[in-house]
């Protein structure tokens, strides 16, 4: 589903010649078929699902905003812009995220439904979130708030 929505993308991009758009569906597609390779050394001779290209995305949409903060830090106007650019070509293809209330209330539920009390118990909660809200929520946040819940 992601690799026919990223191609149409593309040609979409291509025929009306957007070039950031363009620029950055071919670094996607570019990443991805790193990845097909790289899978086919694993014995999925298919390349990778919709997860990994879901995982794919999410990274690089981290990238882009650490990149942001560099290039602020550098007082680069020009290059924040062309990453949030970036960044918002890539969210096109992402789900919604959850707003940072959702994941709160998220990790809130988890834990009390996993009667969760320790800081033992992190991995069961992230794993049970992982489970629950691939691609919708940045697991770096909710891993902090876990920590903090269960400490």
């Amino acid at each position: 589903m992601f690799r026919t929505r990223l191609n149409e993308a593309l040609k979409e991009a291509m025929k009306a010649k957007d070039k950031r758009a363009t620029s950055t569906l071919r670094l996607i597609l570019a990443a991805l078929k790193d990845r097909d390779i790289a899978a086919r050394g694993r014995g999925k001779s298919d390349g990778v699902d919709d997860d990994e290209i879901l995982d794919l995305l999410q990274k690089m949409v981290r990238q882009r905003h650490d990149s942001i903060e560099m290039y602020q830090k550098g007082n680069r106007q020009d290059l924040v812009e062309k990453e949030q650019g970036e960044i918002e070509i890539i969210e096109h293809f992402l789900p919604k995220q959850l707003t940072d209330e959702e994941t709160q209330a998220a990790v809130q539920d988890v834990v009390a439904e996993l009667d969760a009390s320790s800081i033992k118990d992190m991995g069961r909660v992230m794993g049970a979130l992982k489970t629950r809200y691939a691609g919708r929520m940045d697991f770096g946040k909710a891993s902090g708030l876990v920590k903090a819940r269960l400490s």
